[in-house]
């Protein structure tokens, strides 16, 4: 007898449907599984086999071959064991193998016959209606996961006898209850109050959370670079609910997802300096996301960014401008959206202290040089906001007022994102935030007069700036505006935004000498 079972497998974010065909005879017991299986796909044998074994079913007698469909494409992974299970059984007749058409099965089983969670649920089931299905088995830990997107169409099981049972139709497994409502939650212990003395970093924090814009500090230790970047996540926007199943189905990938099914935090990823390619971008095999993509819609942090390897941070230079990841192998070619607000934060230079006013540097200026060259110009020119930091004096640490909450902050930004989502609603952009905007985008919303236009142009003739760096200040200069409630940029809306474009190489340089 034969039976076929609808099981899918994750290229990326996209679901490839996977039949699991099963054809059993008698003779002497063999279990064949062909269709490019993976190690981790060829060992399901040894499980399917034991938890088929504590229902009673004996393979002795039988020569089983599953065949997993379309055989050029790589099978790796647990979650086909309950597909090959139930397989198996529909083609022992011991249950209807046409109650198992149109049915959509995923899940891990361990030896005892328990249905393990598995990686990938929410981006599957997410797209499984355009392929006619209508219903589908998930195990009962990825049961909030399938509530989230297929709602009564999925069905929750903890044991393969449960399963089992349902297609007999002895007992139907219960549909996966309806999600409560998603209720942002901040975990985050910290506040923006908290930082001291640094009311440039503060501003620079705050445009670069309303316009989505990449922020980069530079500065000695101890001057507070990464408290301020860890106290940014504070001052976003929560997260829409289309945004938050965006985020989760990249997650779900890597089995990151809460107990809620859903995350209601815009997430915050801080990679050690030591992360390779593969890791900050994504890779491996099977191809999964890197941290570019796990930060998307919320924050990429690199600290001590020049310690990176220098194919790391190059490899970032593509997604920072198109938002999206395409990771290419022999194997198989995956896309993953990354769009994350990034922040980065490096030394002046190996010994950290160049410009110090407090503390010598023992370094030469060829090591401060090559220390500095490890930005290259091209990531340098992606960067929106280049912020140079200096030490909080002791009595603005102790003695210095407090700034505003992150609260107070936070509401100024989610106003300024609202006008840009807005704007876009109406048609007059393409993109909903500001450091997207193309120029044709800020052809319409961000026109210069002769004033703003002639100070502009001559900030890019001394600095020496690219077309690139020339449009960046435009979409900072309108996030400005938005935060001043301004329909139009004005003049001093693009000063302030070339205020922070000056840790260009030359002119971060000039300002070294002029301080000593």
């Amino acid at each position: 007898m034969q039976a076929t079972v609808l099981t899918f497998s994750l290229l990326g974010l996209d679901p490839q449907p996977v039949h699991v065909e099963v054809d059993s005879g008698r003779g002497i017991a063999q279990f064949n599984l062909v269709g490019l299986p993976e190690a981790s796909v060829r060992e399901s044998r040894v499980r399917v086999r034991s938890a088929l074994l504590q229902l009673g079913v004996q393979l002795d007698e039988y020569v089983i071959t599953v065949n997993l469909a379309p055989a050029d494409l790589r099978k790796s992974g647990g979650s086909f064991d309950l597909a090959i299970a139930l397989g198996v059984l529909g083609a022992l007749g011991r249950i209807p193998a046409e109650r198992l058409r149109g049915v959509a099965v995923l899940g891990e089983l361990s030896l005892s016959g328990a249905i393990q969670r598995v990686r990938g649920v929410l981006p599957i089931l997410r797209n499984v209606y355009t392929l006619g299905v209508e219903e589908a088995v998930v195990p009962q830990g990825n049961a909030a996961e399938a509530a989230r997107v297929m709602g009564a169409g999925a069905r929750a099981a903890g044991h393969l006898s449960d399963v089992v049972r349902h297609f007999t139709g002895e007992q139907p497994l219960p549909f996966v209850e309806a999600p409560a409502a998603r209720a942002p939650t901040s975990q985050l212990d910290v506040d923006l109050s908290e930082l001291r003395g640094q009311h440039a970093v503060r501003r620079a924090l705050e445009i670069a959370a309303a316009g989505a814009h990449n922020l980069l500090f530079i500065g000695p230790p101890g001057c507070g670079k990464t408290m301020a970047a860890r106290r940014l996540p504070t001052i976003l926007p929560p997260l829409s609910d289309d945004e938050a199943l965006e985020v989760t189905a990249i997650h779900s990938t890597v089995g990151l997802v809460p107990a809620s099914g859903i995350l209601s935090e815009r997430p915050f990823r801080a990679p050690h300096h030591t992360v390779s390619p593969v890791g900050l971008i994504g890779g491996g095999e099977p191809i999964r996301p890197g941290e570019v993509s796990l930060a998307h819609l919320g924050c990429l942090f690199l600290d001590e960014v020049a310690e990176l390897r220098r194919g790391a941070l190059e490899a970032l230079r593509q997604p920072l401008e198109d938002g999206v990841v395409t990771v290419c192998r022999a194997r198989g070619r995956a896309t993953f959206p990354a769009r994350p607000l990034f922040v980065a934060a490096a030394n002046p230079c190996p010994c950290g202290f160049h410009g110090d006013p407090s503390r010598a540097c023992v370094c030469s200026e060829e090591r401060v040089r090559a220390y500095r060259a490890r930005l290259s110009g091209p990531l340098l020119d992606r960067m929106d906001l280049q912020l140079a930091m200096r030490p909080v004096s002791i009595p603005d640490l102790v003695g210095g007022a407090p700034g505003e909450s992150s609260t107070i902050v936070r509401a100024r930004v989610c106003a300024a994102r609202a006008v840009q989502t807005d704007r876009a609603r109406r048609g007059e952009v393409r993109a909903t935030h500001n450091s997207v905007l193309t120029a044709a985008d800020l052809a319409r919303v961000a026109r210069l007069d002769a004033g703003c236009r002639d100070l502009l142009e001559r900030a890019v003739d001394s600095l020496g700036l690219s077309a690139r760096a020339y449009n960046k200040i435009l979409r900072v200069a309108r996030t400005i505006a938005d935060l001043a409630g301004c329909g139009e940029v004005r003049n001093e809306h693009v000063a302030e935004a070339i205020q922070l474009r000056l840790l260009d190489r030359r002119v971060y340089a000039m300002r070294e000498s002029a301080a000593a």
